[in-house]
Order: structure tokens, then sequence, then C-alpha cells
């Protein structure tokens, strides 16, 4: 039995010191919780950082992305109006080629004395629509040329006159 009290009073000392180290273990949190706090401040700080980075990153890529699509849409814009005078030049050259064939068989009658009417009537036609086609691309060429004026006047416009 000895043996039993001897383990008793040890269990006994052993519970002691490890009340006397609870005990004083708050006294020795406060300086660990305060690194704690400190470290989780300086994490708080960074992530508020990165998210502060995140945001202008987001509006930086917003803002390229806008770019990219008014770039795209402008290029839309100049290959249709590029499509436009080409469909134009093609016109006006068939024109141009149908008033020289007519203008070639005037001459012709001409020299061989013939009047003809109707050929005069057809090359003065043919002369009427090529000046319909001309006009016709210069007003598609004035429209082009006033869209991209008018971007660049409302620009103008929004500014501020010193």
């Amino acid at each position: 039995m000895g043996q039993i009290e001897e383990l008793e009073q040890r269990i006994t000392a052993a519970f002691a010191r490890i009340s006397a180290g609870v005990l004083a273990l708050p006294a020795a949190l406060p300086p660990a919780d305060t690194a704690l706090q400190e470290a989780l401040d300086e994490e708080r700080m960074a992530n508020a950082q990165l998210n502060e980075r995140l945001r202008v990153l987001t509006g930086q890529a917003d803002s390229a992305q806008s770019d990219q699509s008014d770039q795209r849409s402008q290029i839309d814009s100049l290959t249709r109006q590029l499509d436009a005078q080409g469909l134009d030049v093609q016109r006006l050259t068939s024109t141009i080629g149908q008033l020289r064939e007519d203008l070639r068989r005037l001459r012709e009658a001409a020299e061989q004395g013939i009047v003809d009417p109707s050929l005069i009537n057809r090359a003065l036609q043919t002369e009427l629509d090529a000046l319909r086609t001309t006009r016709a691309a210069e007003v598609t060429e004035m429209t082009d040329i006033l869209s991209a004026l008018s971007g660049t006047l409302t620009v103008e416009e929004a500014r501020p006159h010193a």
C-alpha cells in the first residue's frame, strides 16, 4: 500500500504543477496573442492591398476590352466603307467602259456621215449614268467623312474650352 500512497502523492504533485502551469498560461498568452493579432493585421493589410490591386487590374482589363470592342467596331465600319467604295468603283469602271464604247460607235457613225439618234441618246444616257455613279460615290465618301468627323466633334465639344 505504501506504493499506492507514494503514487498518489506523485500524481497529486503532478496535478499541482499542471494547475500552476494552467494558471500561469493566461499570463503567457497575451504576448503570443499580440503577435498573432499583429500577424493577422499584416495579413489583412496584405489582403486589402491585393484586393485593391485586383480591382485596379480588373478595371484596366475592362477598359482594354472596351477599347478592343471600339477598335473592332471601327474596323468593321471601315471595312463596310471600303466595300461600298469598291462597289462604286466597279460601277463607275463599268459605266465608263460603256461610255467609251458608245463614243467609239458615235465617232464611227460620224466618220461615215450617218446620224443615228439612238446612238446619240444611248451615249448621253451612259454619260448620265456615269455622272450619277460618280455622284453616288462622292455622297458615300462625304457620308463616311461626316461619320468620322462626328466622333471627333463630339469629343471636341465635350472638352472644356479654355
